[in-house]
């Protein structure tokens, strides 16, 4: 692990490979210790492909760059799993605060028949190799984060496999963010505090603005680093590890300049019971359903899935307000 020239640590996850047990107790090791210290790291190695990086950002400015009637035509709300297009104003964190952004959000595509509200066929859009283009993005990503699963599993000092057998149909969304110009970008956020819902993110942004909240309570830039991606833990790896890793507060401050981000979120399957996995350790966390607490949170957030909360279409069960995890007591914004 690097962080001597670094904001955040940066991990080399290119050991993951490697059939030496030791080579990914070493990456294990490195990892432990940047979720543990800090939360959000970058991470490099063999496994990343920046072509399609590259890729995804092409058709992402050309997919955005339609008229919004256009794009309106796959809105998220006329998906069976919460997929398609997200106008600016359609997500909330805060009542009458709106993220100055638009989205498309991709799931996890479930084609078989026992669905659940985020677990279905994905809502794509009729747009010429956009599906082709964001499925080999999600597939190759999808394979990192579960070589980091394995990580983590050693890091927890579990069975490397220990996860993998939750993690067959899970619904992992990634996101396409569109961040459009704005020269009047002053005291505004793209995106405003949060922690993410699952176990761990991993995102490509393409300009900066991402700022988190350290340990002293002090928001830091995130820069960006070529042929890298950003790392951060999840209100759910919190509660897995026990406390050991704290879901990490983070923000998008409004740059004037346009910016793309493209975060997968990684979650176990719906049914999984999240509880922690440290052996004789007593749990500081009461258990959650993974995808009940995912829909909860969502629904909390879209203006779509309010609506239907509100007249009684949809019943939130067991549901935890948001900002339930990671560094409570430093939310001041």
């Amino acid at each position: 692990m690097q962080t001597d020239q670094y904001v955040l640590p940066m991990v080399d996850i290119s050991k993951l490979n490697s059939n030496d047990l030791n080579d990914r107790l070493e990456v294990a090791k490195a990892l432990d210790q940047a979720c543990r210290e800090v939360g959000f790291l970058y991470i490099k190695g063999d496994q990343l492909q920046p072509k399609l990086f590259q890729h995804l950002i092409e058709i992402s400015t050309q997919y955005f760059a339609q008229p919004e009637t256009e794009k309106m035509r796959h809105y998220i709300g006329l998906s069976k799993n919460h997929s398609g297009y997200v106008p600016i104003g359609e997500e909330q964190f805060k009542e009458n605060v709106y993220d100055l952004k638009e989205s498309y959000d991709i799931n996890y595509d479930y084609l078989l028949e026992d669905t659940r509200p985020l677990l279905g066929p994905t809502l794509w859009p009729d747009f010429p190799d956009f599906k082709t283009t964001v499925q080999s993005y999600y597939q190759q990503v999808k394979s990192v984060g579960h070589q980091l699963f394995k990580g983590f599993a050693l890091a927890l000092n579990l069975d490397e496999d220990y996860f993998g057998a939750h993690l067959q149909h899970a619904p992992s969304q990634l996101r396409l963010i569109h961040y459009p110009y704005n020269p009047d970008a002053q005291d505004a956020f793209g995106i405003g505090a949060h922690t993410d819902y699952e176990c761990f993110t991993l995102l490509l942004p393409t300009a900066p603005g991402l700022q988190v909240l350290d340990k002293s309570g002090e928001w830091i830039d995130i820069p960006l680093i070529e042929n890298s991606m950003v790392m951060n833990i999840g209100d759910m790896m919190e509660i897995l590890s026990n406390g050991r890793y704290l879901a990490t507060k983070h923000r998008v401050k409004k740059v004037k300049e346009e910016r793309y981000s493209f975060p997968l979120f990684f979650s176990c399957d719906y049914d999984y019971v999240i509880q922690s996995v440290i052996p004789n350790e007593a749990p500081k966390y009461a258990p959650l359903k993974g995808g009940e607490h995912l829909f909860n949170q969502t629904a909390q957030t879209f203006g779509y899935l309010k609506k239907k909360v509100a007249s009684g279409e949809i019943v939130l069960e067991n549901a935890r307000p948001l900002y339930s995890f990671g560094m409570n007591e430093q939310q001041e914004v």
